[in-house]
């Protein structure tokens, strides 16, 4: 009465393991690329600082500055590069001021490759114009964002990040121990010799990281499938809808500056800290504010915002991440959680020491493929030989 269940369970596991197997060496080296590279990205404003030193400033704390004076900075450094600058504050002590121009003429056709500008706080001298692209850290980022492949290649690293999810979860179900081997199972012992040793490594590995990679992963999927993933969660809580926002020009009367648009916007937000600035776009365009405030779990890419007319210094629309529904809290946990920003340094840290673990499981998932090939072929010769004595 109880075989068909347990030929069912069979051959749960027996396609469970086929699965995980496939989806280990088939895409385990890209799984362990992505990795990787994300565990640099984690610190990759530290790591540009330290390639790249002209961009460092003066230690301490940073500055009071003008927000009007640096985009003039910017504007005389760059006098053809009219359209909408986006500034970012530095993040701590003794960082620049980061700056892009969306869509420069120097990278015209090349899709994302915005131009990105460093200024010293103190000074407000430009010490750096690069390309996205075309240093280290922006070619790492777009390494693991699409692998070099614009939107194709997002499209893939979401299919990766799902199928490794999958794969991760079929290796728990194929490791879960009976009630009574629970304690062994989960004691850290790499046993001697090689064979046992690759078994112990790739499953303690797996079980002792496997919380943190379903995080990483699950967070990437829904990075990289934007499309995809928020349809069905504005179906069930509504999504913020971003505004398209006009200023109504008054014939010659010149736009107001930075500094004033700020001033607005943290009056409408008292307590904010401000992250970035974008100016208007166009003669109609409006300033938009970008303000943290606590209980954000994203410090660099906060979720509120405040949109103000660029002549009246008027309050066209409020974003604050304190009233928003359960699909964009959700939302804005992603990113957070992905690069381990919420949680501060620990977290980065975590986030950074995940991203090897899946190099860990490719080696040790490989050298396991391997050995048990070996014993199949070394089965079959000794059986051969059995047959002909």
């Amino acid at each position: 009465m109880h075989l068909a269940p347990a030929i069912t369970k069979r051959k749960l596991r027996a396609l469970t393991l086929a699965f995980h197997r496939w989806a280990g060496l088939s895409l385990g080296l890209v799984f362990a690329l992505l990795g990787l590279s994300g565990s640099l990205l984690v610190f990759y404003p530290e790591i540009d600082l330290w390639l790249n030193p002209v961009q460092e400033v003066r230690p301490g704390p940073t500055p009071d500055f003008s927000l009007a004076q640096a985009i003039d900075a910017l504007r005389q450094q760059y006098p053809s590069h009219d359209g909408a600058w986006r500034l970012e504050m530095p993040i701590a002590e003794g960082r620049p001021i980061n700056a892009r121009y969306a869509r420069p003429p120097e990278s015209r056709g090349r899709g994302f490759a915005p131009l990105m500008v460093t200024l010293d706080p103190e000074t407000l001298r430009p010490t750096s114009g690069r390309i996205w692209g075309d240093y280290a850290m922006t070619w790492l980022y777009n390494l693991h964002y699409t692998l070099l492949l614009d939107k194709p290649g997002r499209y893939a690293v979401g299919a990766v990040g799902l199928i490794s999810l999958l794969s991760l979860l079929g290796g728990l179900y194929l490791w879960w121990p009976s009630a009574r081997r629970w304690r062994a199972a989960l004691r850290w012992q790499i046993r001697p010799g090689i064979v046992r040793a690759t078994y112990d490594w790739h499953v303690l590995s797996g079980i002792y990281g496997l919380l943190l990679l379903c995080v990483l992963s699950f967070t990437g999927v829904m990075l990289a499938w934007p499309e995809f993933t928020r349809p069905p969660i504005n179906a069930l809580s509504p999504l913020y809808p971003v505004p398209h926002l006009h200023s109504l020009p008054p014939a010659g009367q010149a736009m107001i500056d930075a500094d004033r648009a700020v001033a607005a916007a943290r009056a409408e937000l008292p307590g904010g800290v401000l992250r970035w600035l974008e100016t208007p776009t166009g003669e109609d365009g409006c300033y938009r504010v970008n303000l943290w405030l606590p209980g954000d779990p994203g410090y660099r890419f906060p979720r509120s915002n405040v949109w103000i007319d660029a002549y009246t210094g008027r309050v066209l629309a409020v974003r604050d991440a304190r009233r928003q529904s359960a699909g964009d809290a959700f939302l804005a946990w992603q990113h957070p959680l992905h690069n381990g920003e919420a949680f501060g340094l620990p977290g980065r840290l975590l986030a950074g020491l995940g991203g090897l673990l899946p190099a860990v499981l490719w080696v040790s998932g490989l050298m396991r493929w391997q050995q048990k090939r070996r014993a199949q072929v070394k089965h079959l010769k000794s059986a051969e030989a059995e047959t002909h004595r």
